[in-house]
């Protein structure tokens, strides 16, 4: 276990988030929250891009084969 005790770095500074505010811990919980909701999205963007790629190289594949059959 780990015996240091947890800080929060904001801007290059340390914190002690016991030390903080009750609306300043709130509102570094919903920063960690929409931190990992962008990850999240990126996440699934890279998927959508992956497919997309796929598709547009099976579309091309097709359009192959009809100018093949003109």
């Amino acid at each position: 276990m780990n015996d240091e005790k947890a800080t929060v770095t904001i801007d290059g500074k340390e914190y002690d988030p016991a030390a903080l505010s009750e609306e300043a811990r709130a509102q570094l919980l919903n920063l960690r929250i929409t931190d990992q909701e962008i990850g999240r999205l990126k996440q699934q963007m890279a998927i959508v891009q992956t497919a997309r790629g796929a598709y547009a190289r099976a579309l091309q594949g097709e359009l192959v084969k009809l100018q093949a059959s003109h």
